[in-house]
């Protein structure tokens, strides 16, 4: 079973896609590791996901920090964070 993986914002303007099925990472994997695979595909992706300080994270729609394991979710989303007013 695959993971869905959205992106926000800059993050998707970086990616170049609103999402993607990814292989689901090893059992134990955190969001930040799944962010680290992500980034190493280069590109867009590098510029994107390379300072994980800047990115949060929300997995089956639930924010979480980034240290979290990804476990059985059905999907991750990644975005800066979100500012308000």
């Amino acid at each position: 079973m695959g993971l869905t993986v959205v992106y926000f914002a800059w993050v998707r303007e970086g990616v170049g896609r609103d999402e993607e099925q990814v292989e689901r990472p090893a059992a134990g994997a955190t969001v930040a590791d799944l962010i680290a695979m992500l980034a190493a595909r280069g590109g867009g992706y590098a510029e994107a996901l390379g300072d994980p300080a800047r990115l949060r994270a929300a997995i089956d729609q639930h924010f979480v920090p980034l240290d979290t394991a990804i476990g059985n979710a059905r999907e991750v989303a990644i975005f800066p964070p979100v500012t308000g007013g």
